[in-house]
């Protein structure tokens, strides 16, 4: 037995005692793959073959305590769940022993050769031993079968048979403690009831590598293992999931990431602070071709990660998971399936085992540390590691990560500052008239005809006198006024909101194959706004009444659309390098910025700083613009633009990349405006100080095309700290919740196809859900409490592309119940019905207009005879047959001028 040996650092210069070898002991026997087990005082293993070893871990200085009793060479060794009396059950082709540690010790310190119990004889090859949480049954997993063994009558209770391999490793559901879960060499899972002794769940093989190791989380509900090439799999044991693939996680790749994060950070820190360490190979070493996933155990970083304490995002919630591998050990997030820390044994070269055989982890709530057992892989060599947790993570952590950062501003504006910019007319005081003298005034000559307006002279007509008119309507007016401050749409949003799930009605929006882009609700909950790539902008009802407004001037693609905070002016962007402003009261253009103001094509544009500023993003730039909207007409030069814009700031990305998104809020007044690039980076700016706050890289996997921020609405009020939550996704690479304050990911959703089209996603107005489109033809809600989606929402016939959540309170047309529209490549808008509002977009399919209530049913094509909405113009001849087939909304629509167009656009709505 060797002397503990403290290791302060590596050969690369890594600060701090993370890491120290309590004790070593060399085996007769090959220790690469024996079996190893760790409790909170002990740990076991097997030396010279048969012989069971156990090591206090609380004392270092205490005897090993030796048990034998096999004849064989010992397969198989497990811990119990109870404190008193504490088991421990070994296995070999003999026999199946089960040893009372308190009895052991007894017996001694009494001079005594230590027995166990011998629970069963010529079992075959044990690869796994499983106790129950009580403590009275034994699940010995022999051969391709699993044998249930009640500990107190020694006697066969069930026989689980059904894996075409090896069972490699067993547990038990701890909250349903008649399920027990097995992997194999078969490379599948499958879930059975051992007291009836049937096959629930079989899983398809997941991988062409064998499951080696498995771990069911009783937080998050999930079962996680892990096979030979490093993959990790990571399922759901939610009721109503059946089952279903979170994700799958590759341990390499995630490894590769975490390295070059780690090393952007130290680069970031200033020199003084800066460590020479990398946490990587030396050079002329190679990286291992996979990282097999040897172990599996709990992990508890409440103490060291902190979370928002907003809707389950606390860091008691957040569960976390030792990977044990043959290179190293690593701390893996089950919310963000991230990596909080890496540990490589080459990293320190005082270690005795640089490449593990077998791994065992064990690490007690709120403790700072964590016992690691490995055997090496080439040699006879077993070891005992403490690890320092706290200090292993913090090395690894960017210090002052989020800078305080804070959506809600904490400081006034600077005088310096763009926020601060007012164009010269404002600024501008005007001179003081000046008085002339009556006898010296004169009427100049002025052109008649260039007049704004012609006054008549009053020699034609007489003049009009207003007479006594009385006021009969007081009465009406203050029972309406009283209606409308009582009616649902001044109502508090609830936050304790269920989300939607029926479809209820379906709506045409368009004609032709022209997909819908973007949509958006109106402030105040009464408008929805599509984009179309028809160069059409469309505006409806938000509860899909009447003709929709349609204001069209654009020469591309309509790829974003914003309300303003008072929803009277609606700002859109298209692929024709045009801005364009638009009044809704008078449905008409208000303000256009041409190609000549910017150098690249605008990717993202909104209102920002309440109104203030039109933000957007034309390149690797940032640009604020200041603009004055005048709505008088002349109209002699009706072509003449009497709204104007200045670009008063301008702020390059670092590095100049292009930005594919931006998001700021707009609904009260905050400084920071957050930014993606091309290159994955997420840069945060300040224009309070007009700079860079704080940036993170490797954000996904692929750049990101959307940025969402948790806005909520004027209709309700969440805590403050859910106002700093933000969402990122990219094709291909899921959903992922930030937290702004620590730029650290939070948690990720995964389970909605999205693998080549930028699908869009939207907080719901009460924080607690997120709704994105998918590539399947549905909407997908999550839970921010869940990293699965919740419910699945159909129907749709392509791809959705963009969803939205009404801001107000439940519809005067659904009372107690609100909105959920989604829009897609089939080109119709869905909305649902429940506590919360929704809708979304998709593509090209068949034509589709249905109200519905109740079940999901497919759309129907109107009747014939259907009532269509009268037009005083005549209609061309080339949109009579359109006319007979298309849905009353779009009938005397100037979507029908076009002969080319045919009816597929539709819009639908779904309720709970």
């Amino acid at each position: 037995m060797g002397e503990p040996r403290g290791i302060f650092c590596s050969a690369q210069g890594c600060v701090g005692d993370v890491i120290i070898e309590q004790r070593l002991v060399e085996s007769k026997e090959p220790a690469s793959h024996v079996p190893l087990a760790c409790s909170a005082q002990y740990c076991a293993f097997p030396v010279d073959g048969n012989v069971l070893c156990l090591w206090n871990t609380k004392d270092p200085s205490y005897q090993p305590l030796t048990l034998q009793g096999h004849h064989e060479p010992i397969t198989a060794v497990a811990f119990g769940n109870t404190v008193s009396p504490l088991l421990i059950c070994s296995a070999s082709q003999d026999y199946v022993i089960m040893w009372s540690l308190d009895e052991c010790r007894q017996k001694v310190l009494q001079g005594l050769s230590p027995r166990g119990v011998i629970m069963g004889t010529l079992l075959g090859q044990v690869l796994c031993l499983r106790l129950s949480p009580d403590d009275r049954t034994v699940a010995v997993c022999a051969g391709n079968k699993i044998l249930m063994l009640d500990i107190e009558s020694r006697s066969i209770l069930a026989e689980l048979e059904g894996h075409q391999g090896h069972v490699t490793a067993a547990e038990f559901c701890p909250w349903q403690t008649h399920i027990i879960i097995s992997v194999s060499e078969d490379r599948s899972f499958k879930v059975w009831d051992h007291h009836v002794g049937s096959l629930i769940y079989n899983s398809p093989v997941l991988t062409a590598f064998p499951l080696l190791s498995l771990l069911i989380d009783a937080k998050s509900r999930q079962l996680v293992t892990g096979c030979a090439n490093g993959q990790l799999w990571i399922f759901s044991l939610v009721e109503g999931h059946h089952y279903r693939c979170v994700t799958r996680v590759s341990l390499k790749k995630k490894s590769e990431s975490f390295s070059r994060r780690v090393e952007s950070r130290l680069c970031s820190l200033p020199e003084e602070s800066q460590r020479p360490c990398t946490h990587g190979l030396e050079k002329g070493e190679e990286v291992e071709a996979s990282l097999p996933i040897l172990g599996l155990a709990p992990c508890d970083l409440s103490a060291i990660v902190s979370a928002p304490c907003v809707w389950g995002l606390s860091s008691e919630t957040t569960s976390c998971l030792w990977i044990g591998s043959s290179a190293g050990l690593f701390i893996f997030n089950l919310a963000n399936f991230e990596l909080e820390a890496v540990l490589h044994y080459r990293d320190f070269r005082s270690l005795s085992i640089h490449v593990a055989g077998s791994c065992a982890v064990m690490s007690k709530a709120n403790d700072d540390k964590a016992i690691c057992l490995l055997t090496s892989l080439f040699g006879r060599k077993i070891v005992m590691l403490e690890i320092r947790v706290a200090a292993l993570v913090r090395s690894q952590q960017g210090h002052d990560a989020g800078r305080h950062l804070s959506v809600l501003p904490r400081t006034c504006v600077g005088p310096t500052s763009p926020l601060c910019f007012t164009t010269a007319k404002e600024s501008k005081t005007p001179p003081a008239p000046q008085r002339q003298s009556a006898g010296r005034s004169t009427v100049k000559d002025q052109p008649l005809v260039f007049h704004t307006k012609v006054r008549s002279s009053g020699y034609a007509s007489a003049p009009h006198i207003t007479m006594f008119s009385p006021k009969a309507n007081t009465r009406k007016r203050g029972d309406h006024s009283s209606r409308r401050r009582d009616g649902p749409r001044c109502k508090e949003y609830p936050l304790e909101s269920s989300p939607p799930t029926k479809l209820y009605k379906q709506r045409v929006l368009a004609h032709g194959p022209a997909a819908a882009h973007c949509v958006q609700y109106s402030g105040d909950g009464q408008w929805l706004a599509c984009g179309l790539a028809n160069h059409l902008l469309l505006v409806f009802r938000a509860d899909l009444s009447g003709t929709p407004t349609v204001f069209s001037g654009h020469d591309g693609a309509v790829s974003t659309v914003c309300w303003s905070h008072d929803s009277r002016w609606l700002l859109s962007a298209s692929q024709d390098g045009t801005l364009r402003l638009w009044s809704l009261r008078r449905a008409e253009l208000a303000l256009c910025v041409g190609k000549d103001v910017f150098s690249k094509p605008v990717r993202s544009a909104q209102f920002y700083y309440v109104d203030t500023f039109v933000l957007l993003s034309s390149g690797p730039e940032l640009q604020l613009l200041k603009y004055h909207i005048d709505t008088c007409k002349d109209e002699i030069q009706r072509y003449k633009q009497k709204s104007r814009c200045k670009r008063v700031f301008r702020l390059p990305t670092t590095g100049r990349t292009e930005i594919t998104s931006l998001s700021a809020v707009n609904d009260f007044y905050s400084y920071l405006v957050l930014t993606a690039g091309r290159n994955r980076t997420l840069e945060v700016f300040d224009l309070n100080a007009g700079r860079s706050a704080a940036m993170t890289v490797e954000v996904h996997s692929r750049p990101v095309h959307q940025i969402c921020q948790n806005k909520g609405s004027s209709f309700t009020t969440q805590q403050h700290e859910a106002y700093n939550l933000f969402a990122t996704t990219a094709s291909g690479d899921g959903i992922k919740l930030w937290d702004l304050r620590t730029l650290r990911c939070e948690r990720r959703f995964e389970g909605h196809p999205n693998h080549g089209y930028p699908c869009g996603i939207a907080f719901s107005p009460c924080g607690r859900y997120v709704a994105s489109g998918a590539e399947d033809r549905h909407a997908y809600m999550y839970d921010l409490g869940s990293s699965t989606f919740s419910h699945r929402l159909a129907g749709h016939k392509d791809t959705v592309t963009s969803v939205a959540f009404s801001p107000a309170a439940p519809q005067r047309a659904c009372p107690e119940t609100q909105e959920e529209a989604s829009f897609g490549r089939d080109f119709s808008v869905l909305l649902r019905e429940g506590r919360l509002p929704i809708a979304g977009l998709s593509h090209p399919g068949r034509q589709a207009a249905a109200v519905r209530s109740g079940r999901l049913t497919a759309g129907r094509r109107p009747r014939r005879g259907a009532r269509r909405h009268q037009d005083s113009r005549p209609s061309p001849p080339h949109t009579a047959a359109h006319a007979r087939q298309c849905p009353p909304l779009l009938q005397g629509s100037p979507l029908l001028q076009e002969r080319s167009w045919h009816p597929v656009l539709l819009h639908r709505m779904w309720a709970s």
